[in-house]
C-alpha cells in the first residue's frame, strides 16, 4: 500500500549567511516577516522597503534521512513551487522548474541527505525569457507574462508589488510497490435519473509484468476492470441520482467516490467527491444578439456573480477556514457564481470544496491577464501542462461550470494597440482559440468552455461587443456617471465595479498614526487604480457637494462615508437595471467580492475581511425578489423581479413624497411576476417625483425601492433627527422624525472587532430599524451615546 511522509518540518531558509527556520508550506515573505527581517508590507508604505526580496535568489533546505525498507520506490512530490527553482539531493540535481501552477514528483529511491530548493528571481526568470522572446505588451509594467506565475504578484491596481519564492504548497514523500495510481480523470454525467461515471485511470509501475485490477464504488454501486498496460476505464452507473443544484435552485448533494488498484493486495486508493448535475451554455443567437445563460439541470440561470482575485498575495496563508469564511460570506449576500480571475492562481481544493457544499457556481479563467503571451518555448510546453494538470485535478467537482481562456486579452489585441505593436509576433491567440480549447474537449467534455472574458464568440464582432457573449463594462467607473449603466443592456455582464475605500479600522490598522486624507501619504500608496482618487472625486462631485481640499478628520469621514454610499448605489444602478432585462441580461458579476490586502479598490469585502456597505447592497441586489424603479424612454418603471421558483404577487405601495415628509400621492397597484420572471409595471403620471424636493418609494413585502430624480447635491434634505437606544446583546435601534437617507452604522468605529448585520437603509419619517451589532467587546456596555457616535446618513450640502 502507498505510504505518505510529509515533509513539513525542519525546513530553513538560508538569509546573507544565516539559516532562518522557514514554514512549509510558505513563502519568504513570509519567513521573512516571522524571523523579524522585513516590516508587515501591508502597513504604511512598507511594500517599498521589501521590494528587495523578489529582486534575489533564495535557498530552502533540510535533510532527508535514509527511508527504511519495504517499498520498491520512493518519490519525492512537490504540489506547488513558486516559481522558477532547481531541486536537488545530496548534491544530486533532481530537476529544474518554472511553474508555479504545476506539482512535481521526482523518484528519490534509496537516496537522502541535504534536501536543498534554490529558487531564482522571478524577475530573473521573467526578464530572461523577455530577452530570448522579444517584448510583449501588456497592462502593467512588470514582465509577469514571461513567466508562469500569478500575475497580480507583480502588482495589479488594487494589489500590492510582493513577487513572491517558496514552497507553497505541500510537499511528502511518497512510498510504493509494484503500481500506483498516476491519476484519475473522473468524466460524471447524468442521464434520465441515471448518474454515469466513467474513471479513466493512468497508473505507474515499476514491475510491467504484473496484472493490476481496479475496483470502484460510489453511491452503494460497485464496478472492477483490468488496467491494460498503463491505463484502464472503470464505468459505473448510479440509478435515481439526486441532482446537485446551485444555491436557490435545490440541494448539494455530493456523492463520495473510491477508486482502488490492487495486485495480490491493496495498492493504491484514490477518494474524491462528485456530484451528478448537467451543464450548458446557451449561446444561440436571436432577435438581441447572441446570448450567454447557463443551463443547469435545464434551468436557466440570471447568474448573480462576484469576480474572485486571490485572498491573500501571499497565497500560501490562505487557510481552508478562510476559503470557508469569504465563500460564505458570499453565499450570504445572495451570489450564486464565484468567477476565479485569470491573473491569480488555480485556488486549492478547499476553496472549490466550499463551492460544491455552499452551491456556489465556479467560473474558473485560465491563467492568463492583461498582457501578451508568448505562444513559444519554454512557455508553450509549460501552459499546456499545467492545464493539463488543472483541467483534471479540478473535474470532480460540480461547482465549476465554465473554463474561461483569458481575461481580457482578446479585447486588448483590438483595442489596446497591441496588434500594431507586435507586429505578428505571437500573443495568446493560439491558447485561447486552439490549444486550451483542444485539452478541454479532449479531458472535461462535460463542461463548456469560453476562449475569453469579454468575448462576443467571434473576431467578425468587437471582442466587448454588448449585444453578443461577454461584456465588460469600465467605460462608466473610468470616465462616466454610474447611471450611464442603463444605457446598455449587455447579455452578460462579467465585469463592472466602482471603488470605495476600505473600512475605517482596517484604515486605522494599514495606515498607523497617519492624518487620514484622501491625499496622504498612506492614503496614496493604498491607492493603486490608476486616476483612482480622481475618478472617486469625480464620481461623487456627481452627487455630493464635498470638500476639494484642506479635509479636517471631519471632512475625511463624511467624504469615507460617501465614497462607499456611492460604490453602493454605483453597482445597484447597474444591477437592478440589468436584472430587470432578464431574460436578455443573463448575470452580472461584479468586480470584486474580496481583496488581498488594505487598499481602496472596488472590493465588498475589504483586505480585514470587514464587509463594506456594498456587501449589505448586494445582499438586497442578488435576493431572490427584487423591486427597482428605473427611469426608461417611456416613463418611470417598476419592476418585480422575481428569481424564485415560485409566482409572486404582491400588494405595492408607491407613494410620492416630499423630502420634508409630506404625502403628495398614493397608489396601492398589484404586482404579478411568474416564476424566474420580470414583471414591470408603469408608474402613474401623477406618482413620478418632480423636482428635487420629491421622490418616489416603493414598498412590497417588506422590499423597498426609491427613486430621487435630482442628484444629493440638488436636494434640500432636512436636518435629519432620529432617536437611537440600545437594548442587549447589541442591537441598535433607530427611530426617524425625518427622511434619513442611507444611513449607516459604522460598527467597526466602536471597536475593531465589531460588524453590523446590515448596511444602508432609507428611513421616513415614524419608521424605525433595529440593527445588530456582533463582535463588540462590551456589548452590554454599548449604549445609545457610543452607537450614535458611529451613525452616519446623507446630510444637507454644506
Amino acid at each position: 500500500m502507498l505510504d505518505v511522509t510529509p515533509i513539513h518540518q525542519g525546513w530553513v531558509l538560508r538569509h546573507d549567511g544565516a539559516s532562518l527556520p522557514a514554514s512549509v508550506p510558505g513563502c519568504v515573505h513570509t519567513d521573512l516577516l516571522t524571523a523579524g527581517i522585513i516590516p508587515d508590507p501591508f502597513l504604511g508604505r512598507n511594500e517599498t522597503e521589501v521590494a528587495w526580496v523578489g529582486r534575489r535568489d533564495w535557498t530552502y533546505e533540510t535533510t532527508l534521512a535514509p527511508v527504511p525498507g519495504g517499498h520498491e520506490q520512493t518519490d519525492l512530490v512537490f504540489d506547488g513551487l513558486d516559481t522558477a527553482a532547481e531541486i536537488r539531493l545530496d548534491g544530486r540535481l533532481l530537476g529544474s522548474v518554472r511553474n508555479m501552477h504545476r506539482s512535481y514528483r521526482f523518484d528519490v529511491t534509496g537516496l537522502s541527505g541535504l534536501l536543498s530548493v534554490h529558487f531564482r528571481s522571478a524577475y530573473g526568470e521573467a526578464e530572461a525569457v523577455r530577452g530570448r522572446l522579444g517584448e510583449r505588451p501588456n497592462a502593467y509594467p512588470e514582465p509577469f507574462q514571461y513567466i508562469r506565475k500569478m500575475a497580480c504578484s507583480f502588482g495589479w491596481d488594487w494589489g500590492p508589488t510582493l513577487v513572491t519564492a517558496g514552497i507553497w504548497k505541500p510537499v511528502r514523500l511518497e512510498h510504493w510497490t509494484t503500481a500506483r495510481i498516476a491519476g484519475v480523470r473522473p468524466v460524471v454525467r447524468v442521464e434520465q435519473g441515471v448518474g454515469h461515471v466513467e474513471l479513466h485511470v493512468d497508473v505507474e509501475r515499476t514491475r510491467v509484468e504484473a496484472g493490476l485490477a481496479l475496483g470502484a464504488r460510489v453511491g452503494g454501486v460497485e464496478a472492477r476492470a483490468e488496467i491494460d498496460g498503463s491505463s484502464g476505464v472503470v464505468r459505473l452507473e448510479v440509478p435515481d441520482v439526486a441532482l446537485w443544484w446551485p444555491r436557490g435552485y435545490g440541494e448539494q448533494p455530493l456523492y463520495d467516490v473510491e477508486l482502488w488498484l490492487s495486485h495480490e493486495g491493496l495498492l493504491d486508493v484514490w477518494r474524491r467527491r462528485i456530484g451528478f448535475r448537467t451543464v450548458e451554455l446557451d449561446r444561440r443567437e436571436d432577435a438581441h444578439g447572441s446570448g450567454f445563460t447557463f443551463v443547469v439541470n435545464g434551468e436557466r440561470l440570471f447568474a448573480r456573480g462576484v469576480n474572485w482575485i486571490p485572498d491573500d498575495v501571499l497565497p500560501s496563508r490562505t487557510t481552508r477556514e478562510r476559503y470557508r469564511t469569504r465563500l460564505t460570506q458570499a453565499a450570504d449576500a445572495g451570489v450564486d457564481l464565484v468567477r476565479v480571475w485569470g491573473g491569480g492562481i488555480y485556488e486549492s481544493e478547499h476553496f472549490y470544496d466550499v463551492c460544491d457544499e455552499l452551491g456556489l457556481l465556479v467560473w474558473q479563467d485560465f491563467p492568463f491577464a492583461c498582457a501578451a503571451y508568448p505562444e513559444e518555448q519554454p512557455l508553450r510546453g509549460e501552459v499546456e501542462a499545467e492545464a493539463r494538470e488543472n483541467v483534471v485535478r479540478l473535474m470532480p467537482h460540480p461547482s465549476l461550470v465554465l473554463w474561461n481562456g483569458n481575461n481580457e486579452n482578446l479585447w486588448g489585441f483590438r483595442d489596446w494597440d497591441w496588434e500594431r505593436r507586435l507586429a505578428g509576433d505571437s500573443w495568446g491567440e493560439g491558447y485561447y482559440l486552439g490549444l486550451l480549447p483542444r485539452i478541454v474537449a479532449e479531458l472535461d467534455p462535460t463542461r463548456p468552455y469560453t476562449a475569453g472574458s469579454p468575448w462576443s464568440g467571434s473576431w467578425d464582432r468587437h471582442p466587448n461587443d454588448p449585444a453578443h457573449g461577454t461584456h465588460h463594462s469600465w467605460e462608466v467607473w473610468n470616465r462616466q456617471d454610474y447611471a450611464d449603466y442603463r444605457l446598455e443592456v449587455p447579455r452578460f455582464v462579467a465585469e463592472f465595479g466602482w471603488q470605495a475605500p476600505p473600512a475605517h479600522a482596517t484604515l486605522r490598522r494599514a495606515l498607523p498614526g497617519e492624518d487620514l486624507a484622501p491625499d496622504s501619504p498612506g492614503m496614496l500608496h493604498h491607492q493603486k487604480a490608476d486616476d483612482g482618487n480622481g475618478k472617486l472625486a469625480r464620481g461623487l462631485a456627481r452627487h455630493f457637494a464635498v470638500p476639494e481640499q484642506g479635509f479636517s478628520e471631519t471632512d475625511f469621514d463624511r467624504w469615507h462615508y460617501l465614497t462607499q454610499v456611492n460604490q453602493a448605489r454605483a453597482v445597484a444602478a447597474g444591477i437592478e437595471h440589468w436584472r430587470s432585462h432578464w431574460p436578455v441580461c443573463a448575470g452580472t458579476i461584479v468586480w470584486q467580492l474580496n481583496d488581498c490586502w488594505p487598499v481602496t479598490s472596488w472590493a465588498a469585502i475589504d483586505g480585514d475581511g470587514r464587509e463594506k456597505p456594498l456587501y449589505h447592497e448586494l445582499r438586497r441586489l442578488y435576493a431572490d425578489r427584487l423591486l427597482t424603479l428605473r427611469p426608461r424612454p417611456e416613463g418611470l418603471v417598476l419592476a418585480a423581479v422575481n428569481q424564485s421558483a415560485e409566482p409572486w404577487h404582491c400588494r405595492l405601495t408607491l407613494r410620492r413624497m416630499s423630502v420634508e415628509g409630506e404625502l403628495l400621492a398614493e397608489s396601492r397597484p398589484v404586482a404579478a411576476a411568474g416564476a424566474r420572471s420580470v414583471a414591470d409595471l408603469r408608474v402613474p403620471t401623477e406618482l413620478e417625483p418632480v423636482g428635487p424636493k420629491e421622490f418616489l418609494v416603493a414598498d412590497a413585502d417588506g422590499l423597498r425601492a426609491v427613486h430621487f430624480p435630482a442628484p444629493d447635491r440638488e436636494v434640500p434634505y432636512p436636518r435629519p433627527r432620529f432617536d437611537v437606544t440600545v437594548a442587549a446583546g447589541g442591537r441598535v435601534t433607530v427611530t426617524a422624525h425625518t427622511l434619513v437617507r442611507d444611513l449607516l452604522l459604522q460598527a467597526d468605529r466602536l471597536s475593531p472587532s465589531a460588524s453590523a448585520d446590515r448596511g444602508l437603509v432609507t428611513l421616513l419619517p415614524g419608521e424605525q430599524v433595529t440593527i445588530g451589532v456582533r463582535g463588540w467587546e462590551t456589548a452590554d456596555d454599548l449604549d445609545a451615546t457610543s452607537a450614535r457616535s458611529a451613525l452616519y446618513c446623507v446630510e444637507p450640502a454644506r
